[in-house]
C-alpha cells in the first residue's frame, strides 16, 4: 500500500538539506519547491491528529517501505526503528512491541498514512505546521549510506547532465557523461528514458545507474531534459538520416517501410547502352557436380567474361578460362579491366570483392598471343576445393577470333591445354543464367536537381530496370540475363540537390560495392544487408556538387531486385 507519486526532476543527492510541504487535505507536495501531484492527501487530519504518506516520505527520505508476502505486512526500516503495520488485522508492530494500528496509521484510498509524531520519533526529521498556509513543513537531512563494502571496495556514482537547458523536437540530445568509480574498476551504465531524440514538448524523465567491476552498484541519478515548441527534424527516420555517419545502417520496422519507403515513385531516365563489347555469362550449372565445360562462345574484339561457380563436387578442381585460336594468324588478347577472387566459401564475400576490384578499375598490362590452331590458358585459379565458389570478370579486347572456355579441370593437370577439348564435355544447363549477351553498359540520366519528394531507382526488377535478352550458343536459344549481372551502370545527374542516398535490399541478402563520385562505398562494410530490415546510408549531397555519378554492377550472390533511394534534406 503506496502513494502513487509523479517523480521530482531529480533524485535526492548524497547528503543535503530537504524541505517537504504536505497541504492539509489536498493531494500536493512542494519537494525543495518543486510540486509533487500526490493520489492522497498530505497531510490527512482526523480529529488533533494529523497523518502523512508513508511511501511518498520514505522515497523521498530514502528509508525503505515495502510490502512482506509471508507476513502481509506493509514493513518500513529506518535508522531508529523497524516498523510493521497490519491493516487486515488491526495491528501495529515497533520494533516487535505491538500497538493498536489505529493509533498510529489510517488507510485512505487504500493508501498507507501514519501519524505525523513519527516524522520526529523514527524518521529523524523536524516538522512545524504553518497554519496560515494550512500546511506541514518538514525539514530534513538525508544521510549518505555508506559508500565502502566490508571489503573495502567503493560504490561508484551515476551523474551526468545536457549539453543544453532546452533542446528542439527532433533536436540530438547531448548527454555528458559525470559518472565515476572511486576504485577505477571501470562502469557498466543501465539507463531509462534516454533517447537519442524525443517528439513531444516538455519534461522527460531520464535516469541512470551504473554498476563497477565489483557487482557494487550505484544510486540511482535522475535528471528532466526539457523539450521546447520548436522543431527540427519531424521524425526519427527523418533525424537519423540527417544525422547518423555515412555508411550506417539504419534499422526499419514494417511500420518504417510503409511510412517511409513503400511505393516510391520513380526517376524518369534516359538510357543509353554500349553494345560495343558483348557480354559472356557463365553461371550454368552454377553448382557443378562433374568436371567439364561450363560455357563456350567466340569474340572478335572486345568482350566482357564473367562467371560465378560453386564446386559441387567431392574432389579438388581448377577453374580455368582457356582460349583457342581457330583461325591461321596469332592473335593477340589484351585486359583492360579485371576483377577477380580466389576461391572462397562464402557466396556473397566472393561476388563483393569481385566487384570492388572491377569498380576500382585499375590499368591492366596483360597480353596474351595465342597461336594459329592452338589453344592457351588465359586464366587459371589456385586450387578449387568442395563447396568453394569463384566469381570473375573481364575485360578483353582480340585483335582476331578467339574461342574462350569456362572450365572446371582435374586440379593435377598442370598444363591443361594438353587435354582439351579432348578429355572434356559440355556440362548440362542447371536453370541459372548462361549465354552471350549484346549490353556490357547501360547509363541511366536522371534529373535529381529539384525534386521535392522521396524517389528512387529501381535495379533488377525485369519492368523498371529490363533484363537484357541474349542467347545461349551451346543450347542454341534465347535467354534472358535475370538481374543483369555482369552490367555496369552509371547513374548520372547534373547539379543534384541536397539530399541523402540509401540502399535498400528488397530480393534477399545484398552485399556490394558502388562507386559514387569516384569514392568507394561498401554495402555494407561487414556484413550483408537483409530484405526490408534497415537502410544503408550510402551517401550525402550538399547542393553544391556541379554533378553526381553513381557506378554500380550487380554483385554475384546478392539478390534482385534493390532500390536505391534518394532522399532529399531540407
Amino acid at each position: 500500500m503506496a502513494a502513487a507519486v509523479v517523480p521530482a526532476s531529480g533524485a535526492a543527492v548524497s547528503t543535503t538539506t530537504m524541505s517537504i510541504w504536505l497541504y492539509t487535505d489536498e493531494p500536493v507536495a512542494y519537494v525543495d519547491s518543486e510540486k509533487v501531484d500526490l493520489d492522497t492527501p498530505g497531510a490527512l487530519k482526523d480529529g488533533d491528529t494529523r497523518f502523512v504518506p508513508l511511501k511518498f516520505l520514505g522515497d523521498r527520505m530514502g528509508f525503505e517501505v515495502k510490502w512482506n508476502d509471508k507476513t502481509n505486512r506493509v514493513e518500513v526500516k529506518t535508522s531508529k526503528a523497524v516498523l510493521e503495520l497490519d491493516s487486515a488485522n488491526k495491528a501495529a508492530y515497533i520494533n516487535g512491541a505491538y500497538v493498536p494500528f489505529d493509533s498510529v496509521a489510517r488507510l485512505f484510498n487504500e493508501r498507507m498514512m501514519v501519524k505525523e509524531s513519527w516524522l520526529g520519533d523514527f524518521m529523524g526529521a523536524k516538522y512545524t505546521f504553518n497554519a496560515e498556509q494550512k500546511r506541514l513543513e518538514i525539514t530534513y537531512v538525508k544521510r549518505p549510506p555508506s559508500r565502502v563494502d566490508e571489503k573495502g571496495n567503493s560504490r561508484p556514482v551515476a551523474r551526468f547532465t545536457f549539453g543544453k537547458p532546452v533542446y528542439k523536437m527532433g533536436e540530438p540530445v547531448q548527454y555528458i557523461d559525470l559518472s565515476y568509480d572511486p576504485d577505477a574498476e571501470g562502469l557498466v551504465y543501465e539507463w531509462t528514458g534516454k533517447e537519442e531524440v524525443f517528439f513531444s514538448p516538455g519534461k522527460h524523465l531520464v535516469t541512470l545507474k551504473v554498476k563497477d567491476g565489483q557487482g557494487l552498484v550505484s544510486d540511482t541519478y535522475s535528471r528532466y531534459v526539457e523539450i521546447g515548441n520548436d522543431m527540427m527534424y519531424k521524425s526519427v527516420m527523418d533525424y537519423k538520416i540527417h544525422e547518423y555517419p555515412l555508411q550506417s545502417l539504419i534499422k526499419t520496422s514494417w511500420t518504417d517501410v510503409y511510412a517511409y519507403f513503400n511505393d516510391l515513385p520513380t526517376f524518369e531516365k534516359k538510357v543509353s547502352e554500349d553494345r560495343y563489347r558483348k557480354l559472356l555469362v557463365s553461371d550454368s550449372p552454377e553448382t557443378f557436380e562433374e568436371k567439364g565445360i561450363l560455357y563456350a562462345d567466340q569474340v572478335n574484339g572486345k568482350a566482357r567474361l564473367y562467371a560465378d561457380h560453386l564446386n559441387g563436387t567431392k574432389e579438388t578442381v581448377q577453374f580455368v578460362i582457356m582460349a583457342t585460336n581457330p583461325g591461321t594468324k596469332p592473335v593477340k588478347i589484351k585486359t583492360t579491366n579485371k576483377g577477380e577472387v580466389f576461391p572462397s566459401i562464402y557466396a556473397n564475400l566472393i561476388g563483393h570483392e569481385a566487384s570492388v576490384e572491377f569498380l576500382l578499375n585499375d590499368p591492366q598490362y596483360k597480353e596474351l598471343v595465342v597461336p594459329p590452331g592452338e589453344s592457351r590458358v588465359y586464366v587459371q585459379m589456385p586450387d578449387f576445393l568442395p563447396g568453394q565458389g569463384v566469381n570473375v570478370i573481364y575485360d578483353v579486347e582480340t585483335d582476331g577470333l578467339v574461342e574462350f572456355a569456362f572450365m572446371a579441370m582435374d586440379a593435377s593437370i598442370e598444363t591443361p591445354t594438353s587435354t582439351y577439348p579432348l578429355l572434356y564435355k559440355q556440362l548440362p544447363f542447371m536453370g541459372h543464367i548462361r549465354g552471350t549477351f549484346p549490353v556490357t553498359e547501360k547509363r541511366w540520366d536522371i534529373d535529381a536537381s529539384s525534386f521535392t519528394r522521396t524517389t528512387r531507382l529501381i535495379f533488377g526488377d525485369n519492368e523498371y530496370d529490363k533484363w537484357q535478352e541474349g542467347y545461349d550458343h551451346t543450347r542454341k536459344m534465347t535467354v534472358n540475363d535475370d538481374g543483369n549481372y555482369g552490367v555496369l551502370y552509371r547513374i548520372y545527374s547534373e547539379k543534384p540537390r541536397k539530399m541523402a542516398i540509401l540502399l535498400q535490399a528488397r530480393g534477399g541478402p545484398f552485399k556490394g560495392p558502388f562507386k559514387i563520385n569516384g569514392e568507394m562505398v561498401l554495402a555494407p562494410p561487414s556484413g550483408v544487408i537483409t530484405a526490408f530490415e534497415s537502410v544503408q546510408l550510402l551517401a550525402r549531397t550538399t547542393g553544391n556538387e556541379p554533378s553526381l555519378e553513381i557506378e554500380f554492377t550487380p554483385p554475384a550472390g546478392s539478390a534482385f531486385p534493390m532500390n536505391l533511394i534518394f532522399y532529399p534534406l531540407d
